[in-house]
């Protein structure tokens, strides 16, 4: 790569035609930057949840609850969320360079994606260190609506991270879904979600 440069600069190409050599700087909104770096000081631990809010009741989340930190780069932290033995989701917070999103990977016992994968939403203001609010983007507004969930278009999740709790939270008109997670109580790590690997 040196000798390239080397002979690109011999060759008197302007600054701009040069490639570049070193990646630009990601930048994030303080408030941003802090509610992930409370998230990511959380990496390596797991931790026990519960239903503190279901209306209309839904189905599926009958079991253990447990959310894992597990992985945590400098641009994306992956919280697989087990719900007894199904290990089928994993919750992606990535840094954009213009907000945070959310999105929710969703994966069948084998690895292969579910049919519903990959929705969620993006920050639109600056939020909190403690709350981020994610509105469905407008990926997972299509996806719903080809899927027939077209009520799910009103969606937003939200995440709440305090030094005893942790809050995932789902809400729309009529609907509204929250889990609470005991911070001051680790667990013993889970397997690893579907899809992925330890």
């Amino acid at each position: 790569m040196k000798g390239i440069l080397i002979l690109l600069a011999s060759l008197g190409l302007p600054a701009w035609a040069q490639p570049i050599v070193k990646q630009a700087p990601l930048l994030s909104a303080a408030a941003h930057e802090a509610f992930f770096e409370n998230l990511r000081a959380l990496c390596g631990k797991a931790f026990v949840g519960k239903v503190v809010a279901d209306h209309p009741k839904s189905d599926g989340f009958s079991g253990r609850l447990v959310m894992h930190v597990r992985r945590c780069s400098e641009r994306q932290l992956q919280i697989p969320f087990h719900v007894g033995e199904n290990r089928s989701r994993t919750w992606l917070i990535s840094k954009t360079g213009s907000g945070l999103t959310l999105k929710h990977d969703h994966r069948k016992a084998d690895g292969s994606d579910e049919a519903s994968t990959m929705y969620g939403g993006q920050t639109l203001d600056a939020g909190w260190p403690q709350l981020q609010s994610f509105p469905a983007d407008v990926v997972s507004k299509e996806q719903f609506v080809n899927q027939g969930l077209a009520q799910s278009v009103g969606n937003t999740w939200q995440i709440f991270i305090y030094p005893k709790m942790f809050s995932y939270r789902l809400v729309r008109e009529g609907r509204e879904f929250r889990v609470d997670f005991d911070l001051s109580q680790p667990v013993e790590l889970p397997a690893a979600p579907w899809g992925y690997a330890d």
